[in-house]
């Protein structure tokens, strides 16, 4: 069997990486160069420091967030230039940039949380998607007439309908949200009618740090410490990757004090990481879990998390999916996405075997960059 259609597993961070020629790899040479050089010119128009010369956080102008709730609360780190790797069956086809470098994420952290839960559902301290949060995390943030009825799977797919305030924020900072090229914000934080858990797709950032709370109270330990010692160092990653929290957040649990880690970048903090490491996550969950013979994920679990949410077909359990209103002549369906605002992107298409990392580019420049991907498929 040839090196482009065997499954390689990378070596442990401070070994080398194969890499692997672009025409042995299945692509044209020329045309995957020009993929490489699309993404290097077209770079995030994000400041690097994070921060605008008036002193704004790119998140408050980004999306237009006003009233109680802009303080930013975790440590926000300057990022650096465009950078990103491709690799066809775990071996790098090109890479450019400082791939090593651990810049913000922004909101890839939030698939990353999407794993641990799946790790809490193999661990059965998950029994049930189903099951309303409150039956196993005895908390008031999950009681009530309303907060009361929301399940494991309401959160992971975003349409939980949570109600309440969290390390400081409300869910009503991200009411009327919207995301993405041409987003219209201009109603963002404007009180809304609540629906019923479950009815209503709305992508919230005070919700997804109700889920990793959940998690947090469901493993008793921190959460960067078992997403580390279960997914991370069985993959080889680097040490130098860190979550990092709310100065706000810390809660007590078992006589320990913990920080609960958010899903994204929106008041700082957040998953500061690699793009090579990224690229080891993007290719586990690719290959449905699996590492060098170890099922590190169920692959029950990564099918349910790239499975179509009911309120909106081109998301699963916090991931993107190539499909539903999202999908696009030329990309195969199968594919799906980790995204970051920035633009911070993890692109996985199983079928191919071939994993995308992308720092720092355009977010309207995405697609193009990926339609150039495949289209250096010789």
């Amino acid at each position: 069997m040839s090196a482009s259609t065997t499954a390689h597993v990378p070596a442990p961070h401070g070994a080398d990486w194969q890499t692997i020629a672009p025409a042995e790899a299945g692509f044209d040479a020329g045309r995957l160069g020009e993929a490489v050089t699309f993404a290097q010119g077209h770079e995030s128009p994000w400041p690097r420091s994070l921060y605008y010369p008036d002193g704004s956080y790119v998140g408050n102008v980004e999306w237009n967030e006003t009233g109680p709730w802009t303080e930013i609360v975790g440590p926000v780190r300057e990022r650096g230039g465009p950078a990103g790797l491709i690799l066809k069956g775990g071996r790098i086809a090109a890479e450019w940039g400082d791939t090593g470098r651990t810049d913000m994420t922004f909101s890839i952290a939030k698939s990353y949380l999407s794993v641990l839960a799946g790790v809490a559902f193999d661990d059965g301290l998950i029994r049930d998607v189903e099951d309303p949060i409150g039956k196993s995390v005895d908390d008031p943030a999950f009681a009530g007439p309303h907060n009361g009825q929301i399940t494991w799977r309401h959160l992971l797919q975003q349409s939980s309908e949570w109600q309440g305030e969290i390390f400081g924020k409300s869910d009503q900072v991200d009411h009327n949200r919207q995301i993405g090229p041409g987003a219209d914000n201009s109603r963002k934080g404007q009180r809304r009618e609540l629906r019923q858990p479950g009815s209503f797709y709305e992508y919230n950032d005070v919700r997804v740090n109700v889920l990793a709370y959940a998690l947090l109270q469901l493993f008793r330990r921190p959460l960067p410490e078992v997403l580390r010692e279960r997914i991370m160092d069985p993959v080889g990653a680097s040490p130098d990757w860190r979550w990092e929290g709310y100065s706000s957040s810390f809660v007590e649990i078992d006589g320990r004090r913990i920080q609960s880690v958010p899903g994204g970048g929106h008041w700082g903090g957040g998953l500061f990481i690699g793009a090579r490491d990224h690229a080891r996550f993007g290719l586990l969950i690719g290959r449905k879990g699996e590492w060098n013979g170890r099922q590190l994920v169920s692959r029950n679990w990564i099918e349910r998390s790239l499975t179509p949410s009911p309120t909106l077909g081109n998301y699963g359990y916090l991931w993107w999916l190539a499909r539903g209103p999202a999908a696009r002549p030329g990309v195969p369906q199968t594919a799906f996405s980790a995204l970051g605002a920035g633009s911070n992107v993890i692109w996985i298409e199983p079928e191919r075997d071939i994993v995308a990392v992308l720092r720092w580019i355009e977010g309207a420049s995405t697609e193009g960059f990926i339609d150039r991907l495949l289209a250096a498929q010789a």
